[in-house]
This record gives structure tokens, C-alpha cells and sequence, in this order.
């Protein structure tokens, strides 16, 4: 079984939670999206790249989830959400998955 880069875990995390928390209503549950996909991409980044970078990976995920709010009220909610993943997507695929490619 081919297994999901950790770029792509890492942006369905933000914008699965984002989704899930705006369709359900319900915050706790977005933000639970949110936390299982961080940890999975975690461990994969750790596995992939060791723990410095998986550490400056994670803090870049939350960063971007935290980022988000604030850019949301100049651009749009979508559009911040899909830009900060694509930014995460973009530094774990650059960190983690690009080696693992070759």
C-alpha cells in the first residue's frame, strides 16, 4: 500500500479541520481534524526527517493554523485556509518528502 506523503497530511489537516469545524458548527470537532492529522504528519516528519525538523514542521503547522485567522479577515476564510496549507504542503514536501521520493 502506497503511503500518503506527509505534505498531503499536513494540508488535509488544515483544511479538514477548518471544513469540518465550519460545516458541523462545531469547533472541538474541527480542531480535533486538526490534531490527529498534526500528530500523524509529526510522526511521519520525524520518521523522515529527525526531530529538529519535525519540530520546526509542527510549530509551522501550528503557526500556519494560527496565521490563518488573522489573514482570513484581509482575503477571505477559503482563501487564507488554502493558502497556509499550501505553504505547510510546500515546506513539508521540501523537508520530508522530497528525499523520500528519490
Amino acid at each position: 500500500m502506497a503511503k500518503v506523503p506527509s505534505s498531503v497530511v499536513a494540508a488535509s489537516g488544515l483544511v479538514g479541520g477548518y471544513g469540518v469545524a465550519r460545516w458541523t458548527k462545531k469547533r472541538q470537532l474541527g480542531g480535533a481534524v486538526l490534531a490527529v492529522a498534526g500528530a500523524a504528519a509529526a510522526r511521519q516528519w520525524r520518521a523522515r526527517a529527525g526531530g529538529k525538523a519535525a519540530g520546526a514542521l509542527t510549530a509551522a503547522y501550528v503557526a500556519a493554523f494560527a496565521g490563518s485567522h488573522p489573514l482570513a479577515k484581509k482575503v477571505g476564510a477559503w482563501p487564507a485556509v488554502f493558502g497556509v496549507a499550501g505553504a505547510v504542503a510546500l515546506a513539508s514536501w521540501a523537508v520530508a518528502d522530497r528525499a523520500t521520493e528519490q
